[in-house]
């Protein structure tokens, strides 16, 4: 059994904020899993389904701060770090921080934004600090990046790059609801949003503790192995032109923790791998063109990869 004091926190967190998100808990439980590895996330969906909901409400229930960044096509990287300003009470320049200094930040269509102002998130995203005329600010900790777009409108768009595509650590889609899980939406929100309600179920403080509880779970050699050879099998793919970095075998082993942790396991089986490898690793290859043409996505080339690749029999 996992330690039963993090796993009551993390279920708490994940039950907080479905009452938001109604019948979306695996989604819930992947943002969750981000969260406690101080990832960030991509959520590809359309309109209506929740995005901004889903950020509010893991901001609320973590006593976090939350700011919202609208990208736009006339958005500048100074909305978004924030700019030295002349004060002329005291006569000197002062800082005044834009919305990325918070805990939880959405950013709100992130490829509508030119692919100068997206760089702007680069260091913010790796490294935790925002960088403005010389001088470096630490970011809030937990710090974490939700960032959204429309995967149907594609007319005036930037794409992501891959060095920013690989500084998320899961991409999700939140997809519509079932008929009476909607149903259950409308209830729901006949006298008022639900979120309006929510309260905190655990400090932003404490998900340092919950890390250390992530840490903690083991994973098995055969199961590291099993990671790198999913993870290195796409840079031998004749079908692949970019295969997955570094960076996704890391993201892919804590992710796999986090996710043990979840479901209450002191250890990472082959399935929690094979379960988070789509998430994980599909927003970070680039399928040729060839394989493109044909209709073939980088998702389907992970589900082709994790069919095929050998899982480790003997894995505890």
């Amino acid at each position: 059994m996992a330690q039963a004091p993090a796993l009551e926190r993390v279920h708490a967190l994940v039950d907080n904020v479905e009452r938001v998100i109604i019948g979306k808990r695996a989604v819930v439980e992947l943002l969750v899993v981000a969260l406690l590895c101080e990832g960030h996330v991509l959520i590809e969906d359309v309109p209506g389904t929740g995005k901004t909901t889903l950020a509010r409400a893991l901001a609320r229930s973590i006593s976090g701060t939350f700011r919202r960044i609208q990208f736009t096509p006339d958005l500048l990287p100074s909305d978004v770090t924030g700019i030295f300003f002349f004060n002329q009470r005291t006569a000197e320049f002062e800082f005044r921080p834009g919305p990325i200094l918070a805990n939880i930040v959405l950013a709100d269509e992130i490829n509508r934004a030119t692919p100068r102002t997206q760089s702007s998130l680069l260091e913010c995203m790796e490294e935790r600090n925002v960088t403005v005329e010389g001088v470096t600010y630490p970011l809030p900790r937990p710090f974490m990046v939700l960032a959204t777009q429309n995967p149907v409108e594609l007319e005036g768009t930037f794409p992501l790059p891959e060095a920013q595509l690989d500084r998320f650590m899961l991409r999700i889609a939140i997809g519509y609801p079932s008929q009476q899980e909607e149903e259950q939406i409308i209830l729901a929100q006949g006298s008022g949003h639900p979120i309006d309600i929510l309260e905190p179920v655990i400090e932003a403080g404490a998900i340092f503790e919950l890390r250390d509880a992530v840490a903690d779970i083991h994973v098995a050699p055969d199961v590291r192995r099993y990671v790198t050879q999913l993870v290195r099998s796409t840079r031998d793919h004749g079908q692949i032109e970019l295969g997955v970095s570094p960076r996704g075998s890391l993201a892919l082993y804590r992710a796999a923790q986090a996710y043990a942790l979840i479901r209450d396991r002191p250890f990472v089986t082959p399935d929690d791998v094979k379960y988070l490898a789509p998430s994980v690793l599909a927003h970070r290859l680039i399928p040729s063109s060839e394989t493109r043409l044909r209709g073939k996505t980088a998702a389907d080339l992970i589900a082709e990869l994790v069919a095929t690749v050998a899982v480790p029999v003997e894995a505890l």
